[in-house]
């Protein structure tokens, strides 16, 4: 019975993500009808990561509660790659990728929103659809991490499955700006070569660190679960 409430949770956050996509999708601003679409902005991608993730954590529920008590091998073996497969997406792209996303975009944001998100864009995003972009992202892969216990894969394949996410995404902004001679962001354009490869770097540096943050954050959680349940259970002192 205690699994109920966090299969509703996810399935709950599942369907925001789902409308936030519809909602964003359904704008029509100037920046989705040029090269690249809405696939050019982190925020965009990361939405779809959220969303397959969450996707991923509500199909592995309903699998283990279809699997649980059946004695069937086949099922079993079938859980534990989704269950491999949702631990693996959190540690890599769902937890770093989101918490990313939140941090610089509002520190930019607050040091100067037309650097990152210029006010014009007030005129076809609403301030809801905003947060759910920007800001609810974090809760939502807090709580996840909270009622779940979360297996990391090695450090080192984590680490180098982060870094080709980064790379590659770096990689694309400047495919996008040799195609069509824009920055995806606006402050790119303010800064030189030499600051855009500092920029580059340290978020590349920066994502390393969030995988890290959420590998020693999991493991914090669930050491401190363990041991008040190793409390719980001492026998009591007469």
């Amino acid at each position: 019975m205690a699994l109920v409430p966090c299969q509703v949770l996810r399935v709950a956050i599942l369907l925001s993500y789902c409308s936030i996509l519809c909602n964003y999708k359904a704008i029509e601003m100037p920046s989705h009808q040029t090269y690249g679409g809405s696939w050019k902005f982190l925020t965009f991608i990361d939405l779809v990561i959220q969303a397959v993730f969450f996707g991923i954590c509500v199909l592995t529920d309903l699998s283990s509660l279809l699997t649980r008590g059946s004695g069937n091998q086949e099922q079993e073996r079938q859980l534990r790659k989704l269950i491999s497969l949702r631990d693996w997406m959190l540690a890599v792209l769902a937890f770093p990728v989101g918490v990313f996303v939140v941090a610089v975009f509002w520190i930019i944001y607050a040091y100067d929103r037309e650097m990152i998100y210029p006010k014009l864009l007030d005129n076809f995003i609403p301030g809801w659809l905003n947060h759910g972009m920007h800001t609810t992202v974090l809760p939502f892969i807090l709580i996840e991490m909270r009622t779940s216990h979360h297996q990391y894969p090695s450090r080192s394949s984590g680490l180098t499955a982060i870094c080709t996410f980064s790379v590659g995404y770096i990689l694309w902004v400047c495919w996008v700006h040799h195609v069509t001679g824009m920055w995806v962001y606006p402050f790119l354009e303010h800064i030189g070569p030499g600051a855009r490869i500092i920029f580059f770097g340290s978020t590349t540096i920066l994502m390393n660190f969030l995988y890290l943050l959420g590998e020693v954050l999991n493991n914090y959680i669930w050491d401190t679960q363990r041991r008040m349940e190793e409390e719980k259970e001492k026998p009591k002192l007469e």
